[in-house]
């Protein structure tokens, strides 16, 4: 049977990010994908409109009726707006049998907040622990833990604060860094550096949804979390490299960008 996902997660109205971006990194990326809807947001090229979050019983019934009936091999989330979202979804991931990456985001592409700062303590207490992979940047880095990277030395002094929450593995992505896009992957033991050439390519809209995604589709095939990260970094790679314009601001990347000509 083919692997199946679930991303729990906001909608993006635009088709960059949040479930659409997901859903679009699953099918590219040979995965069943299903969605547990937590917000609506009007959301464009340029900015977050608004944003709308559903309440926690209609999150609850549609985690319930994809996993008892379907069944997932990963969960993957995204934006969880408020404290009693991410306490109902880090119960509900820690009743289920199977890995779980945890994207903590705080703020869109466009700086607009997409997290209630009451919402950031339940972030750490409940939702890191129950995380195999948690994939911070260096904004959401700051909020979860108070750490600043201004270079890649200090990547490691974030990833261990991060650990401390609990997360099996840290992603912690470097792309806000200057020069090559590095990442580091971390238990805590073992040391995985991800490097990748820095494209000259504005249109970056989707990027942290895009590999927390392909994370989960990579650990839904049974791969081992280094190599799951690793493939994930490559298609992500990719699809900031072939990233298009779209309306007047920030284009999304390219989730279709393998079966392009």
């Amino acid at each position: 049977m083919i692997p199946r996902v679930l991303t729990v997660a906001g909608s993006d109205s635009g088709g960059g990010a949040g479930i659409q971006a997901d859903l679009k990194t699953m099918l590219a990326l040979g995965v069943h994908g299903m969605s547990v809807i937590t917000a609506v947001t009007a959301q464009n090229s340029v900015g977050v409109q608004g944003a709308w979050e559903l309440p926690v019983e209609a999150v609850r019934a549609q985690y319930r009726s994809v996993v008892d009936d379907i069944g997932v091999q990963a969960v993957k989330t995204g934006m969880l707006a408020s404290a009693e979202l991410v306490e109902a979804v880090a119960e509900l991931i820690s009743g289920t049998d199977a890995p779980a990456v945890v994207d903590p985001v705080g703020v869109s592409k466009h700086g607009d907040a997409l997290l209630a700062a009451s919402a950031l303590d339940s972030v750490r207490t409940r939702l890191l622990p129950v995380a195999t992979v948690a994939t911070p940047n260096l904004d959401e880095v700051i909020q979860l833990t108070g750490v600043r990277v201004e270079s890649e030395d200090d990547l490691r002094r974030a990833a261990a604060a991060v650990l401390e929450y609990g997360p099996r593995w840290v992603l912690i992505k470097g792309g806000h860094l200057p020069g090559e896009a590095v990442d580091l992957l971390t238990d805590g033991s073992a040391e995985h550096w991800l490097r990748a050439p820095r494209h000259d390519n504005r249109h970056t809209h989707g990027t942290g949804c895009t590999l927390a995604s392909a994370i989960a589709s990579g650990l839904a095939k049974g791969l081992p979390v280094p190599e799951a990260v690793s493939a994930a970094k490559e298609y992500v790679t990719g699809a900031i490299a072939a990233g298009f314009a779209l309306g007047a601001g920030i284009g999304p990347v390219d989730h279709g960008w393998r079966f392009r000509d």
